[in-house]
């Protein structure tokens, strides 16, 4: 009852954050209002049981002068990319992001910036295999954080999931990855807000 209690509750807490989020473009504001009607029409829409669509958690993950981007490179879409994973029935999604983070990247000092959401992502998923089955294509609902962690801490790869794991300057994490979608839609988004948002502190 407990476990219920707390996934009801972070469900609608997520919820009101969703809803209260401000859009920063035209994609953002298209896809709130998409993951906002998917959670309320879907029950099912935490879990990977629902083929066509389910929520995912993902972080953009900088330093603390937010020179330097952490990044891995991904075994199934063969580039570097950002960090997160499903929420697998899941409501809290900061907390999948930073769980993700440490499995991912082999590091334990990982924080939020902000508990507030950072940006909102419809993401197509192409079909691909995995752990021998074949997953069909379908789309990511995305919630995105921005977390901090230390860029000395060693890091290791999560063998089933990456071959890489890296810190990089926004620039060259531009240039890392091979997906031209997120390049252009995703990251430079996510690198232009964390730029704005240092710039709004020292301001």
């Amino acid at each position: 009852m407990i476990l219920e209690g707390n996934y009801a509750m972070n469900r609608q807490k997520l919820v009101s954050q969703i809803r209260r989020y401000v859009p920063y473009n035209e994609q953002e504001e298209a896809d709130k209002a998409l993951i906002l009607n998917w959670i309320e029409k879907n029950d099912d829409a935490f879990l990977r049981d629902n083929v066509v669509a389910h929520m995912t958690a993902s972080a953009w993950v900088v330093d603390k002068d937010r020179s330097k981007v952490l990044m891995v490179y991904h075994n199934i879409y063969h580039s570097w990319s950002w960090l997160g994973g499903h929420a697998d029935g899941e409501t809290d999604l900061l907390a999948v992001a930073i769980r993700e983070v440490k499995e991912e990247a082999g590091i334990s000092d990982v924080r939020p910036v902000s508990e507030e959401i950072f940006s909102l992502e419809s993401l197509t998923v192409d079909g691909h295999v995995k752990k021998g089955r074949y997953v069909s294509s379908h789309l990511h609902l995305n919630v995105t954080y921005l977390l901090e962690a230390d860029s000395e801490e060693q890091v290791s790869v999560k063998a089933d999931e990456n071959s890489g794991v890296a810190w990089f300057t926004p620039e060259e994490a531009l240039k890392k990855s091979t997906e031209p979608w997120f390049v252009e839609r995703v990251y430079a988004k996510l690198i232009e807000k964390t730029r704005s948002q240092g710039e709004a502190k020292t301001g």
